[in-house]
């Protein structure tokens, strides 16, 4: 390794090690180019280390924990159940450690390079990354992705401290099992995460200043997943705003504002062991000194990028939660795939049908493609059919029989829309719509594939029935 001011020489530089980042370099080594790939942290990103693979841990915990308080009816009976905390904790950081070492060892089978440290642009072509032992390395190199991801928003009146007020990566973290959990934000991380803690004993409150939850979610779904949180005993304000808090030593007294239905105001306190913010996601574009680099940034923080994924600086590129629109892993990879190609020549660019979606609350939601509402708005004529999971042989042998399946397909050509699914098993469910609608699939596509039975995917078939008509298993709508 050559150090100091000397620059080593690399075809391609990934800087960051995330969902996109590693993807995005075991790509371009896939295709002959020399890649360095530098992370600050930890290889995974947030996703793998304090994200969506840790939630899900503790999600799967949490519902099987609950589910054993429910299964008298079903003549399971269970007593002496307890959660011990640093015992699931260890076992989800094993999870992590598991997937994240493996992420190391394809990237050196791969014959990726790899260097802990924080990158800086200090030109158009060279970074300095600086070690987590002090040194200073520099390369010059012919092509940049920058991935770099997104972090909690922190809210000035409270300021995160990883004991009284916590980010999802605190939330995540915690040995001890608050009295009482106050959940700023009904978006999915706060549902997901107040969900999980209301499961395994805490007393939940959640606060959000839409006029309902999951804003920009189809309601129809979200419905299903409201009944849920009562029926667990969350306390759900939604035209609220969190003012500030006072932390007496016990616990934090938040100030609420409410807006009636008057258009009044009324304020109240509302004492909480944990306070969790979970208001949205704000782009790590700044310190990577992307003026140096000619990398133009908008006034949010994000990177404009065009459908191959290129910079302002057509050499660089940029890929993930730092370039905006929906922060999920699965677009910054394939996004960093793109990135790739395009730099090893191929012709490549980002431009998918549709992009699914997956809220792991209970029941989970997931949604590809048009809503019926976006999808009228669009000028279409719909058909929508829905097949409810309480009709589902599958769904009611394992006791998960809440929600629905809704497909949204144009009236003229049957050219499938949209797919969206409450219910139990959504998250796995959805692929089969993410399909239809990147393939431009028809209703009779879906309903006439034969499906397994007894399992879930059935009720995609019965639903494309239903908006065609002719339902087998639900009766059709009264004609007038």
């Amino acid at each position: 390794m050559v150090v100091g001011d000397i620059a080593t020489g690399v075809d391609v530089v990934v800087i960051g090690g995330g969902p996109g980042g590693y993807v995005a370099a075991i790509r371009a080594a896939q295709l002959g180019k020399e890649v360095l790939l530098v992370e600050r942290e930890a290889l995974g990103g947030v996703c793998l280390n304090v994200g969506c693979i840790p939630s899900k841990a503790l999600i799967s915990v949490a519902s099987l924990y609950h589910r054993l308080q429910e299964e008298a009816e079903r003549g399971l009976m269970v007593s002496g159940a307890r959660v011990d905390l640093n015992k699931l904790q260890a076992w989800k950081q094993g999870v992590v450690d598991r997937l994240t070492g493996g992420v190391g060892q394809l990237l050196k089978g791969n014959d990726v390079q790899v260097t802990m440290g924080t990158a800086t642009f200090t030109g158009p072509n060279q970074i300095i990354v600086e070690t987590a032992g002090g040194g200073a390395e520099h390369y010059k190199f012919d092509h940049a992705i920058i991935a770099t991801g997104s972090r909690p928003v922190e809210l000035p009146a409270f300021p995160f401290d990883g004991r009284r007020i916590l980010s999802s990566t605190d939330a995540l973290a915690l040995t001890e099992l608050p009295g009482h959990l106050l959940v700023i934000g009904g978006g999915y991380i706060g549902l997901e995460l107040g969900t999980v803690y209301a499961k395994l004993g805490s007393r939940v409150t959640v606060v959000e200043a839409a006029d309902r939850l999951l804003p920009g979610t189809d309601p129809e779904l979200v419905q299903v997943v409201a009944r849920r949180l009562r029926r667990l005993g969350v306390e759900v304000h939604v035209n609220t705003l969190a003012q500030g808090f006072e932390d007496d030593g016990r616990v934090a007294k938040v100030r609420l504002s409410r807006r009636g239905d008057g258009g009044q105001e009324e304020t109240f306190t509302v004492d909480a062991d944990r306070v969790l913010v979970c208001v949205g996601r704000r782009p790590n574009s700044e310190g990577l000194g992307l003026d140096r680099a000619g990398v133009r940034v908008d006034d949010r923080g994000f990177i404009p990028v065009d459908q191959q994924m290129r910079t302002s600086a057509p050499h660089i590129f940029a890929i993930g939660d730092v370039v905006g629109g929906a922060m999920l892993a699965h677009k910054a990879s394939h996004e960093g795939i793109v990135a790739a190609e395009v730099i090893a020549g191929e012709p490549a660019a980002f431009e998918p049908a549709a992009i699914p979606a997956v809220i792991f609350t209970d029941p989970e939601i997931a949604s590809v493609g048009l809503t019926e509402t976006q999808a009228e708005a669009q000028g279409y004529q719909v058909m929508v059919g829905r097949f409810p999971f309480a009709a589902s042989g599958r769904a009611l042998t394992t006791g998960e029989s809440e929600g629905f399946v809704k497909v949204v397909a144009d009236a003229s050509s049957h050219v499938v829309l949209g797919v969206h699914i409450v219910g139990h098993g959504a998250s796995d469910l959805i692929g089969e719509g993410a399909l239809a609608v990147e393939m431009a699939a028809r209703l009779e596509d879906l309903a006439l594939t034969i499906h397994p039975h007894p399992t879930l995917p059935e009720s995609i078939m019965e639903a494309a029935e239903a908006a065609l008509g002719q339902p087998i298993h639900v009766l059709p709508p009264r004609r007038r």
